[in-house]
């Protein structure tokens, strides 16, 4: 079959993105694309990073592909997709409107159509994959071609089936995913806005599938509770390829935690030496994962950042997240990185329910000994299918998904009001500029004044009448 892949992410749409000038190739769409051309089918890919509109771009997508079906497959190995954002879901289901008007059918796989494969369903697609979907998709498309409209298939909802209560396993042999379909992409694109920015031209990759930790609030509709991983040598010649034949300069690798499998460093280490594809790269890890030793396969691998998700500075908090972490093991896993000289990022979210101002002073603790070089703040962010959802569902206000990224209001009912929240995301990010900036420069007076008026607004508050520091 003609096969038009898609994905509904439109940078332009989120003014956080913009801002950060960071954009990645959609991994997991291309990856579906080259399993679909491995088995026989004509791919052609309509990638929406770029583009500022749902409806002229691709309906000349859909004219110049002749398509006679359409896979809106998003990219779930992006932490972007994971969010669900209303304003993607709205792009995706004008795509599927779109579609449907030239009667050309729509499958859809993706984290939020696993969630709520309804709200797809009623835009009109013809049916969604849930759960990891590649080798799922190339059934649907073999029943198709057999003439089967409504395949039954395990994981696949279609307007006809009642919706499975969970997504079917996955695919454990992580050898049977061919390498993404690189050539599908304007690659120029994205390397163009690196360079306006400065920054080396930065790639995407993938070493595992899944998490088998079970942090409450963290949504799992694609892989659950899982963590298979690929082949080291395989990653690094992949590494290989990305470097010398596409030019990437710098490697993000989208893996929730990076590296669980013991022994799986040293052997990246030796094969990504060996090929001579040694490359800077940055990766999210668990802090009770880094010791001395784990550290220095990381710097001998090449590593530079490492980000880490500390979540918060208060033991209660934590233990109520099921976080399974101490506060003292993300001191500790900062001290053994920067001994390495390796770059370290906390993750750090506030709002979760019982949350105090005590414990976000705890937080602040935990950043001002610990010293990382950089901060990642979100908000509390309930997504159907967690433990955290089910808690909070009661409690919810408004909105039931964000936006954008950037929205940074809880949904739910948080301890202090929701406006309260962007100004503590922004009263943090100064605090901790002013904690890594030189005051007597231009840039630390600025963030200095910033930071005055920030605090005035948090104080208007008044949280239990105990002062931020």
């Amino acid at each position: 079959m003609k096969l038009l892949f898609a994905h509904s992410f439109y940078f332009s749409f989120d003014p956080k993105q913009v801002e950060v000038g960071e954009p990645y190739p959609p991994l997991g769409t291309l990856i579906a694309a080259a399993c679909a051309r491995d088995a026989g089918h004509q791919v052609s890919l309509f990638d929406s990073s770029f583009m500022t509109d749902e409806k002229r771009s691709f309906e000349q997508a859909l004219i110049e592909s002749n398509a006679e079906a359409v896979i809106l497959f998003d990219d779930n190995f992006h932490w972007l997709t994971k969010m669900c954002l209303a304003r993607m879901r709205l792009a995706a289901t004008h795509m599927i409107k779109i579609a449907c008007e030239r009667n050309i059918p729509v499958v859809v796989a993706g984290s939020d159509a696993s969630d709520e494969p309804q709200a797809y369903l009623n835009s009109g697609a013809s049916c969604i994959i849930r759960g990891e979907a590649e080798f799922r998709l190339l059934q649907v498309l073999e029943a198709w071609e057999n003439k089967q409209e409504t395949p039954d298939i395990a994981g696949v909802v279609t307007a006809d089936q009642a919706v499975a209560t969970s997504p079917p396993r996955g695919q454990r042999d992580q050898s049977r995913f061919p390498q993404a379909a690189w050539d599908l992409v304007d690659i120029d694109s994205y390397r163009r806005v690196w360079h306006q920015r400065h920054k080396p031209f930065s790639l995407n990759m993938t070493t595992t599938r899944g998490c088998p930790y079970r942090c409450n609030w963290c949504a799992k509709p694609i892989h659950g509770r899982r963590y298979d991983v690929r082949d080291a040598r395989d990653c690094a010649e992949e590494i290989a390829y990305l470097k010398q034949e596409i030019g990437a300069q710098h490697i993000w690798f989208t893996d929730d935690i990076f590296g669980l499998k013991p022994g799986w460093v040293a052997a990246f280490a030796d094969a990504i030496n060996e090929l001579d594809a040694v490359l800077p790269f940055k990766i999210q890890a668990r802090a009770d994962m880094i010791d001395a030793k784990f550290a220095s396969q990381l710097k001998r691998a090449g590593c530079q950042t490492v980000w880490l998700g500390v979540e918060s500075g208060s033991q209660k908090i934590l233990d109520a997240m099921h976080k399974d972490l101490k506060v003292d093991q993300a001191i500790r896993a900062a001290q053994f990185l920067k001994a390495e000289s390796i770059e370290v990022g906390f993750f750090l979210q506030f709002g979760y329910p019982g949350e105090q101002a005590s414990d976000i002073q705890a937080t602040w603790k935990l950043v001002s000994t610990a010293r990382p070089d950089a901060i990642g703040i979100s908000v509390s962010y309930p997504l159907p299918g967690t433990p955290f959802y089910e808690k909070v569902k009661g409690d919810l206000v408004g909105d039931d998904h964000w936006s954008s990224s950037g929205f940074m209001r809880p949904l739910h009912k948080a301890t202090y009001p929701t406006e309260f929240y962007p100004v503590l995301f922004h009263y943090f990010h100064e605090r901790f500029n002013m904690l890594t900036q030189h005051f007597f420069t231009k840039r630390g007076l600025k963030t200095w004044l910033k930071h005055r008026l920030t605090r005035r607004r948090i104080k208007r508050f008044a949280i239990d009448g105990v002062p931020f520091p």
